[in-house]
């Protein structure tokens, strides 16, 4: 399944490129303000760091996929970090805000805790915003599609109390169609992160 990011990373970048983030991300915006340091991790096309900069904000990206990284980086002239975010430190990094839009739809129901938790450590405790965005499919289980991509499923009840859990507090909570025109639902939540890292 992630070999799909990897080898079908061009087609994966035209498909995704051009989709305007303001339905989905303008709540999470305005919670920030200029020059606040966003991480987009699983940043793909790199088209969410573009559309942040010109908002104002510094961003750095951060994705598996070499050949998705170099073309986010041409197309947002920003930092890309590869890494797997199973595995990345992210305690090394300072940001005052994370931005995870589709990021975790490959992580297991019960492995979402731990992954988020970790890549959480990448917060600023002394920061004023410890903002996040976190998308996930809305619906029951899971799924192969036809390229052998295993998608995990969120009922919101399921996702409200792992937030919580995970000591991040819901400032919005939005359901809402693809923006790809496939139809599917999604569960968009604006976070405020109380908890240290």
């Amino acid at each position: 399944m992630p070999d799909y990011y990897c080898r079908h990373f061009r087609a994966y970048h035209d498909e995704t490129v051009a989709i305007d983030p303001a339905p989905f991300l303008g709540t999470f915006a305005r919670q920030l303000s200029p020059g606040d340091h966003v991480l987009d991790v699983g940043c793909g096309s790199g088209r969410d760091l573009l559309w942040l900069q010109q908002k104002g904000l510094t961003v750095t990206g951060f994705e598996r996929s070499p050949g998705m990284a170099r073309l986010a980086r041409e197309h947002a002239r920003c930092s890309v970090i590869e890494g797997d975010f199973n595995a990345y430190d992210f305690a090394s990094l300072s940001v005052d805000a994370i931005l995870m839009s589709g990021a975790l739809v490959h992580v297991a129901h019960d492995r979402l805790p731990g992954v988020l938790g970790n890549i959480l450590r990448a917060l600023n405790p002394e920061s004023k915003r410890r903002m996040a965005y976190l998308s996930m499919k809305e619906g029951e289980g899971s799924a192969t599609d036809n390229w052998g991509r295993m998608f995990y499923f969120w009922q919101e009840s399921d996702l409200a109390r792992l937030l919580s859990e995970c000591g991040l507090e819901a400032l919005d909570f939005k359901r809402s169609l693809s923006a790809d025109g496939t139809g599917q639902p999604w569960l968009g939540v604006v976070l405020h992160h109380r908890g240290s890292r």
